[in-house]
């Protein structure tokens, strides 16, 4: 059967991830979530105390980059692909809002984002794969036969960012989840390589008022007519 490339690219917390490794598991593809690729390089800089008083110490994080090994591992119990830093298990930690608050700040640097785009390249090369992240329909796979963008409300996006740190057992406020929120976008947005912006060929979904099913059925039809 024909294989394809599927990019997911939107802002944060609109559930890409989850859409994905659906996808994914429905296929039989690869699932990639790049995004968690640059928490890894945060949660290395915040471990190797790379950033202080708020300041990333850009010049030190670009000569670690040899250091730092990501990896996935799929987990048969789970069923999922689980991220691994320099041969260590991470999958929870980069979920902090610790990381959080400096990933946005860690992408921009273009050094990392070479780096790691070569990465993903070379896991996609052989198609049967889904990536999602923030510019993978218009850099990593510009090529990509079905690409979509996941946008919401940041109200929305930030209330379901809150349920899930609480029900992990993270103590913070809805507040603070929307600052990030609404910091990460504009971050996203703005930076000078690789900005967060929709491809002229992806196709939006708004998926405010969709339940996870409706999202996903309306994606599945997309998938359909690529194949």
């Amino acid at each position: 059967m024909k294989k394809i490339t599927i990019a997911i690219d939107g802002f944060s917390s609109t559930g890409k991830s989850t859409l994905a490794k659906q996808l994914a598991q429905k296929l039989q593809y690869i699932y990639v979530d790049s995004g968690a690729m640059y928490r890894a390089v945060a949660l290395y800089t915040l471990q190797n105390n790379l950033i202080e008083n708020n300041e990333l110490n850009t010049v030190a994080l670009i000569n670690n980059l040899p250091n730092i090994n990501i990896s996935f591992q799929y987990n048969e119990r789970l069923k999922v692909s689980e991220i691994y830093l320099n041969g260590v298990n991470v999958n929870t930690e980069i979920r902090s809002m610790e990381v959080s608050n400096i990933v946005s700040r860690v992408a921009t640097v273009p050094e990392i984002r070479q780096q790691l785009v070569a990465l993903q390249q070379q896991m996609g090369a052989q198609k049967g794969i889904v990536m999602d992240g923030r510019d993978i329909g218009t850099v990593v796979f510009p090529d990509a036969e079905l690409k979509l963008f996941m946008t919401s409300s940041a109200n929305t996006r930030a209330q379901r960012r809150y349920d899930e740190l609480i029900e992990s057992g993270a103590l913070v406020t809805f507040e603070a989840v929307l600052e990030n929120i609404t910091s990460r976008d504009h971050l996203d947005s703005t930076r000078e390589d690789s900005p967060l912006f929709k491809a002229t060929d992806a196709i939006e979904i708004d998926n405010s008022n969709l339940s996870l099913d409706q999202q996903f059925d309306k994606v599945l039809a997309l998938v359909a007519s690529k194949l």
